[in-house]
């Protein structure tokens, strides 16, 4: 357990080196490692939001079809190891030590990797450890430099675009798209959910270059939710109707569409993936802190909702859920995010928010926060940790009332943590 704090204590020191968008570190290490990347078979999935949803449901269909499967998503909630994952579990501490000592004794670059560069060779590192058939990646940021992008997968996903992380990847649409296309392979299948003009021309273009057959949610694929919650998918070559997911919101349907259509490019390669498969994935998939409900008395749902894209389908959600307005709102944000935009969507459905502040160097603070909550409010409290939050929350919620978490995935795996030592989630 102490090798296991240390190795994490270190590489968490490597945020000092911050963001660094490039391959020459990774490669090397890669390289040093003997390339373990090559030894199973990738999807790679990149986009704004739904690229964790995506990627969990590819896992999950994979799993069921009877592979051995890793995923490898960020950020955590709680555990380190949340980010690595073999056949739904996380990887165990002395895996993760052992992958560390790994990297370090075939680091030798100019500069220090990052954590995000080091993280992604662990998990690339434990994928060939533990002989897994596939691995399911996603992208940290961006795609054409970000660290995941030495993988020749089968397929490439970009689930959808919003203006994000502008100081790294520009301030347009397309110049974001732009860096997402990156992970577009020559001849290699792209599946991709965007849909303004100038991310799909960018896209396409990419695409085209390439020589990569690209295919377009709502062009080449569809699909279309039913009042009962379910689903029917028309795809490249399926139509599934009446499908359910275990993941809750009225856009969990576009993600799965996603996951779906990559399924169909796996399946004309031959692998074997059978619609009991999907079926059966979609109905057990889960995706901790994204709408989840993980009490019923008091009713808590946390939702990441960690951009104003999130924000606004979650605020969607609680208005077609909770039409009456019977919601306490948790609430804290980061510094680079659009918070008024994200406040506005998160609060309009809401009859009180407590705003809080994840400890993290980023986050507004609570009490900055709550002046800007007063303007889509009228009852709002404002506690300066998410502990105190959380307990705040638990202290004038009415029977009739629903908690929601949100604004950060930091704020819900504090919340998490909070809720666990109170025993009120496993």
């Amino acid at each position: 357990m102490e090798a296991y704090e240390q190795c994490l204590k270190t590489m968490y020191g490597l945020r000092r080196f911050g963001i660094k968008l490039g391959l020459d570190v990774i490669s090397q290490i890669l390289e040093g490692l003997g390339q373990p990347q090559n030894a199973y078979r990738t999807i790679h999935v990149a986009g704004t939001n739904g690229k964790g949803s995506v990627a969990s449901m590819l896992a999950g269909i994979l799993q069921t079809a009877g592979f051995s499967v890793g995923l490898y998503t960020s950020p955590h909630l709680i555990h380190f190891n949340e980010r690595i994952r073999i056949d739904g579990r996380p990887v165990t501490d002395p895996e993760i030590v052992e992958a560390y000592r790994a990297i370090r004794k075939v680091q030798k670059a100019d500069r220090e990797p990052t954590f995000f560069e080091f993280t992604t060779a662990m998990a690339l590192y434990l994928f060939k450890q533990h002989r897994v058939d596939w691995a399911v990646v996603e992208t940290g940021m961006g795609g054409r430099l970000d660290a995941t992008n030495l993988l020749a997968p089968e397929v490439s996903i970009i689930t959808n675009i919003s203006l994000e992380h502008k100081g790294y990847l520009g301030n347009t649409v397309a110049a974001i798209t732009y860096e997402k296309a990156g992970i577009i392979k020559s001849a290699t299948p792209v599946v991709t959910g965007v849909t303004q003009p100038s991310a799909i021309a960018v896209v396409e273009k990419k695409a085209q270059t390439l020589k990569a057959p690209c295919f377009r949610l709502g062009h080449d694929f569809r699909c279309r939710r039913l009042p009962s919650g379910s689903f029917h998918y028309t795809g490249l070559d399926h139509h599934w109707k009446h499908l359910t997911t275990n993941l809750l919101g009225p856009h969990q349907a576009g993600n799965a569409s996603l996951a779906l259509a990559a399924t169909e490019v796996l399946m004309q390669k031959g692998v074997t993936i059978k619609e009991d498969h999907i079926r059966q994935a979609l109905n057990r998939v889960s995706w901790p802190g994204r709408l989840e409900t993980v009490c019923q008395e008091p009713r808590i749902i946390l939702d990441g909702a960690h951009n104003l894209a999130a924000a606004r389908n979650l605020g969607r959600y609680l208005a077609e859920t909770y039409p009456d307005n019977k919601i306490i709102m948790v609430a804290g944000i980061l510094d680079d995010k659009p918070a008024e935009e994200m406040l506005s969507a998160l609060l309009a459905v809401c009859d009180h928010a407590v705003i809080t502040a994840p400890t993290i160097d980023r986050a507004i603070p609570a009490d900055v926060l709550a002046r800007t909550a007063k303007k889509f409010v009228a009852k709002v409290d404002e506690q300066p940790t998410v502990d105190r939050a959380v307990a705040r929350a638990l202290q004038i919620v009415r029977q009739d009332q629903v908690i929601c978490i949100a604004g950060s995935l930091y704020v819900v795996g504090e919340a998490m943590q909070t809720l666990q030592q109170m025993g009120l989630m496993k």
